[in-house]
C-alpha cells in the first residue's frame, strides 16, 4: 500500500521542485562542473507549523533519492515568551527527520512597515544569511494555496496594481533562491500529512490573533466570502494570481524594451514619448526610474507613481513630487527628471 494521499501529494510537489533544482545545478554556467559540489544543498525554512513540518518531512524523504543534501533553518523572531525554547524544539524535530545542517537564527524585528512586514523582512534577511553561509542552492518555503489567496486579497484591499495581485511566485529571490512547492496545495492537505505521519506541529498564536490583518482575513474575511459566494473562492483567487503574474510579466518585459526609446541622448526621460506609451507600460517605466534613483521598492506605492504620472498626462506647471527614499521627480523643459533630492 502506498502513502496516504496527502503525503503522496506533498512528496510529489517537493520532488518536482527538487528535480528543477538539480537540473539547474548541473547546468550552472559560471562554475565548471569539476569545481561544483557533487550535490546541491537545499534548506527548508521551518517554523514548526503544519505547512513547514509537512514540507520538511517531504524534503527529508525525497532529497536522498536524488542525491541532494537536505538541511533546515528556523528563525526565532523573539516576539513571544520562550520563543528560544520553541526554536530549539524545531531544531530537534528537523534533526530527527535526518536533516543536516540544521540551524536556528535569532532576529530582532523592527517596526518599519508594521509588525507583519517587519517580521517578514527580518525573517528573509536571516534566511538569506543562512543560505549564503552554508552555500545552499535553494530554500523551500511552505506557503500554500490558502496563503496565496490571502495575499491576493491583501493586495486588492490596498488598491495595488496587477503585480501585487499576482501574489507569491513559485520561484523568487536572488538567483531563484526561494521555492514554494505547495502553492498548488491547500493548507488542509499539509495538516493532514502531518497527522497521518504523527508529526508534532506548533500552531503559532499570532496566526489566530485578530490584531494582525492576515489573521483577520484568514478567520473572518475568507470564511465570509465563501459563505456569500460559495466554495471555490480560494482556488479562484489562486488562479487569479497566476493569470495576473503572466500579464504582469508581459507588461514588465514591454516596459523594459520601451524604456530606451523614451530617453534622449543624455539618458533623460522625454515627456512627449512617455505620453505616447500605454498607461500600464508608462507607469512601469516611471516606477523603474524611481527605484533606480534610490526609492525603496517596498515603499513605492501606486499613489506615488500616479502623482509622477500626472507630470506627464496632466501637466499644469505643478511642482516637484517627493517620493520615498528622498527621491524627487519634476518636469524640466519637456524632460522628466527623477533623482535624489
Amino acid at each position: 500500500m502506498g502513502p496516504h494521499p496527502a503525503v503522496a501529494a506533498i512528496r510529489l510537489a517537493v520532488r518536482r521542485v527538487l528535480h528543477d533544482i538539480l537540473t539547474e545545478h548541473r547546468r550552472t554556467p559560471a562554475v565548471p562542473s569539476h569545481e561544483r559540489p557533487p550535490s546541491p544543498l537545499v534548506l527548508v525554512a521551518c517554523s514548526g507549523g503544519a505547512d513547514s513540518m509537512a514540507l520538511a518531512s517531504a524534503l527529508a524523504f525525497e532529497a536522498p533519492k536524488l542525491g541532494i543534501r537536505a538541511g533546515g533553518v528556523t528563525v526565532d523572531h523573539g516576539l513571544q515568551a520562550e520563543s528560544d525554547a520553541r526554536a530549539a524544539e524545531v531544531v530537534q524535530r528537523l534533526r530527527e527527520l535526518g536533516l543536516d545542517p540544521v540551524v536556528s537564527t535569532a532576529v530582532t524585528v523592527g517596526r518599519e512597515g508594521g509588525p507583519e512586514a517587519a517580521a517578514r523582512d527580518a525573517r528573509y534577511a536571516a534566511l538569506d544569511t543562512a543560505a549564503e553561509r552554508h552555500g545552499a542552492r535553494a530554500v523551500l518555503l511552505g506557503h500554500t494555496r490558502d496563503d496565496q489567496a490571502e495575499t491576493v486579497l491583501l493586495g486588492l484591499a490596498r488598491g495595488s496594481g496587477i503585480r501585487s495581485l499576482s501574489g507569491m511566485a513559485a520561484v523568487s529571490g536572488a538567483g531563484g533562491r526561494y521555492r514554494r512547492p505547495f502553492l498548488g496545495l491547500d493548507r488542509q492537505t499539509a495538516r493532514k500529512a502531518c497527522m497521518v505521519q504523527s508529526l508534532p506541529v506548533w500552531d503559532d498564536p499570532h496566526n489566530a490573533d485578530p490584531a494582525y490583518t492576515r489573521s483577520r482575513l484568514r478567520h473572518e474575511g475568507l470564511p465570509a466570502l465563501e459563505k456569500a459566494l460559495g466554495k471555490g473562492v480560494v482556488e479562484a483567487l489562486a488562479r487569479t494570481a497566476q493569470l495576473s503574474r503572466d500579464d504582469a510579466d508581459a507588461l514588465d518585459a514591454w516596459a523594459s524594451q520601451a524604456e530606451a526609446s523614451v530617453r534622449d541622448a543624455t539618458g533623460r526621460l522625454e515627456c512627449a514619448k512617455l505620453y505616447a506609451l500605454p498607461p500600464a507600460v508608462r507607469r512601469r517605466v516611471l516606477r523603474r526610474a524611481a527605484i533606480e534613483a534610490g526609492a525603496p521598492a517596498g515603499s513605492l506605492f501606486a499613489r506615488h507613481i500616479e502623482e509622477v504620472d500626472r507630470l506627464i498626462t496632466g501637466w499644469r506647471g505643478q511642482g516637484a513630487i517627493n517620493l520615498p527614499g528622498k527621491v524627487v521627480a519634476q518636469r524640466q523643459g519637456g524632460r522628466l527628471v527623477i533623482r535624489q533630492g
